[in-house]
Order: C-alpha cells, then sequence, then structure tokens
C-alpha cells in the first residue's frame, strides 16, 4: 500500500496489516489460535516463525480483504465467535489504516478442547 502527500510518499507493507488483524482476531473471545492456510505454510511456520501466519490480505488500492484462518474453543458457538472476530478485525484495522475493510472472511479450520483438569 502506498500514499502519497506533500511531504512525500508513506509505504505500508502487507504484513503490518496482516500482524493487525493477527493480534486483534487473537485477542477475541474463543480463539486459540490461528492455522496454516495451506500444507506448505504449515510446514514453513515450522522453520521460520511468521507472525502474520493464517491471515491473508489483499489490497487493491482502495479496499482491503482479509482471510483469516483460525481455531477456536471446543464448546463455544462457532458463528458468535466468528462473527465477533470479524468485527473486532474490521474495526482495528479501519482504525488503524484509515481505509475501508470490504470483507472479513474467517475460515475454522478446527476446535481445540482446553485441558480441564
Amino acid at each position: 500500500m502506498a500514499e502519497t502527500n506533500p511531504l512525500g510518499n508513506i509505504y505500508v507493507y502487507h504484513r503490518a496489516i496482516a500482524t493487525i488483524a493477527c493480534q486483534s482476531a487473537m485477542s477475541s473471545y474463543g480463539v486459540v489460535g490461528l492455522a496454516a492456510k495451506s500444507l506448505a505454510e504449515g510446514l514453513a511456520q515450522v522453520i521460520v516463525k511468521d507472525p502474520s501466519m493464517g491471515v491473508d490480505v489483499q489490497y487493491d488500492g482502495k479496499t482491503i480483504q482479509i482471510d483469516l484462518y483460525i481455531v477456536i474453543e471446543y464448546g463455544t458457538r462457532i458463528k458468535s465467535v466468528a462473527a465477533s472476530v470479524s468485527d473486532n478485525v474490521r474495526y482495528q484495522v479501519e482504525k488503524a489504516m484509515g481505509l475501508p475493510v470490504t470483507t472479513v472472511n474467517v475460515h475454522v479450520r478446527g476446535l481445540r478442547v482446553s485441558d480441564t483438569d
């Protein structure tokens, strides 16, 4: 993402937007982690720790589209958690970037049972 103003240029890398989305998703109730988008990304995550794993950002010059791949706590309402994550991520990214987020797609990749002992 690039923006020009009278003082110079501003460049924001997709990874910065992905990090904002990742942090806001992880702070949502019921989310226990992010999942890899594909098997190849999962294998790469073993080698290199990527803070934006599980987040895919597209920017077309005017709007932002975000795909999140999350793991949810077993026993929570999946629809409610996904809606909450979507709203939270949209709000935080729009607040930080000042650009509209057109879509936030939440892909639930799994459920995790916490240790009740």
